[in-house]
């Protein structure tokens, strides 16, 4: 019998330990993919550029001419220097994981930094550094387009006195949006989720009696827990979609009713942690309390509320980490429109989203929504590694060792 039971605990014990193994290596896959795919794209530019580029079309001034401007620079290798028009080009990947022709150098006195607007907007216009040249058109001759290379165009260009239009445009590709999108989102569940959270579960804990009533409201809460995100995001297209543009500007999704779908989808798990975190308050607080002549709302507030600060702020973090990758209900409650200029009442894209749109382009763009993802990963890191932080420190503050 003994040996029977030994067995039977190695067997446990292997299995636990196998499932934890396949666990690991299957997420360190994940993330090597993920990292191998994605960190060549990470930059500063990427973070703060928009995504949507403005592109120009512009033609030379009646007194401007190409000429001969010596620079006294140095540039690196793959940069191409004209001299007949003060312009240095280079191939480089753009934020997105192409090929672009880049301007790494105008010269003070280039005719490009006066040129004539043939679209609309600014009648002048000037070539930068960090735009993408797209193509040079000319009178009676094959036009240097940007997918032959720099070293190409330079060539043509230089062969050439005068052009007939120059392409070019901002740097795009940036995900400045979708973080601004996502920090809107965060900020307005929270003010939404927290206060009917926390408030729910302060009566569940500390006012409601043991009945049937509370047994089945508790119930139905851990029910939501399990149902799929995509429902609740047909849930906030049907209600909160139409609530909001009764009541706003609104005209289709955005992004305060994604705020609002995110908030039931959350609502759960802050209520729960809120719960447990109440739970494990000694009740001899409570007794105390009650015994110096604290009514039972002075107790809950003063003295056990206090004491789930650090339950209640890893609900919160939780959340947030929710917040940021959550997608699916999104893409119906916000819509999936990349966007550069954010308003509340319109539609945007989080990261998450972000990524669903970088995968349903064709072909799919798997290094910049590995960049992301990456991003993403790394938000969520350090929001865990806050939760222990700011726990350990509040119970540290409260005597409780750990």
């Amino acid at each position: 019998m003994l040996n029977k039971r030994k067995v039977y605990d190695i067997t446990m014990q292997s299995l636990t330990y196998l499932s934890s193994i396949v666990s690991i290596v299957v997420l360190l896959a994940i993330v090597f993919f993920v990292f191998q795919k994605g960190y060549r794209l990470i930059s500063w530019d990427l973070i703060t550029h928009n995504y949507q580029s403005v592109t120009y079309i512009a033609d030379l001034k009646e007194d401007q001419e190409s000429g001969t401007f010596i620079s006294t620079k140095t540039f690196d290798d793959g940069s191409f220097y004209s001299t007949k028009w003060g312009i240095a080009i280079k191939d480089d990947e753009n934020l997105i994981g192409g090929t672009s022709v880049f301007i790494t150098y105008v010269h003070p006195d280039s005719p490009l930094n006066a040129l004539n607007n043939k679209g609309v907007g600014i009648e002048d216009l000037s070539v930068d550094v960090d735009y993408q040249i797209i193509r040079v058109a000319f009178d009676g001759a094959s036009s240097a387009l940007a997918i032959h290379g720099a070293e190409h165009m330079i060539e043509v260009w230089d062969s050439q006195d005068s052009f007939r239009e120059l392409e070019f445009s901002t740097t795009g590709g940036g995900i400045r949006g979708s973080i601004i999108t996502t920090l809107y989102l965060i900020v307005l569940t929270l003010i939404f989720a927290l206060p009917i959270g926390v408030g729910a579960a302060i009566y569940l804990t500390e006012y409601a009696k043991n009945n049937r009533f509370t047994r089945f409201l508790r119930q139905m809460i851990e029910t939501l827990t399990g149902i799929p995100s995509i429902i609740y995001g047909l849930m906030g297209l049907a209600v909160f979609v139409p609530l909001t543009i009764r009541l706003t500007d609104a005209t289709g999704a955005n992004i305060i009713s994604g705020a609002l779908t995110l908030t039931v989808i959350l609502l759960p798990v802050i209520i729960r942690t809120t719960e447990e975190s109440l739970k494990v308050v000694p009740d001899d607080y409570r007794y105390a309390s009650l015994a110096l002549g604290a009514s039972q709302t002075q107790t809950t507030f003063k003295v056990v509320l206090p004491n789930a600060t650090a339950g209640i702020l890893t609900a919160t973090l939780l959340a947030i980490g929710r917040i940021i990758g959550e997608s699916a209900a999104l893409v119906f409650a916000i819509g999936t429109a990349v966007k550069d200029d954010i308003r509340l009442t319109e539609k945007s894209t989080s990261l998450a989203v972000h990524i669903w749109s970088m995968m349903t382009d064709e072909p799919a763009n798997i290094e910049l929504s590995s960049t992301i993802a990456l991003i993403i990963l790394a938000i969520v890191l350090v929001l865990n590694i806050s939760i222990k932080l700011l726990s350990k420190r509040m119970l540290r503050k409260q005597g409780v060792k750990k």
